[in-house]
């Protein structure tokens, strides 16, 4: 299972965590994992390359964690809605929290 953590504070997102395999189906056609990816690695991007905020990112075998030192620009919540949509359609294989910090 995908398992996708974002941190909150105070009603604004600082970053978010994401681990794990669906295991939907066999790697190289799990539609669940590509979503995943793809969408969190657009985020990051979009975070640092593209807006220029300060964060600090993190990639390991089967996990992203990103933190920001700026104010979100909305990108982590973007995240945030799209994988809470994915959770919705695929329960067993992604689960989306919040953790207040």
């Amino acid at each position: 299972m995908i398992k996708a953590v974002f941190e909150r504070s105070g009603g604004e997102f600082k970053g978010f965590s994401v681990s794990g395999h669906s295991g939907y189906s066999e790697p190289g056609s799990d539609i669940v994992c590509a979503s995943v990816s793809s969408a969190v690695m657009l985020s990051c991007n979009a975070a640092t390359e593209v807006f220029k905020l300060r964060a600090d990112v993190k990639a390991g075998e089967d996990s992203v964690s990103l933190r920001l030192h700026d104010k979100d620009n909305g990108v982590v919540r973007a995240l945030y809605e799209h994988l809470k949509a994915l959770e919705e359609d695929y329960p067993e294989n992604i689960t989306v929290k919040i953790s207040e910090v």
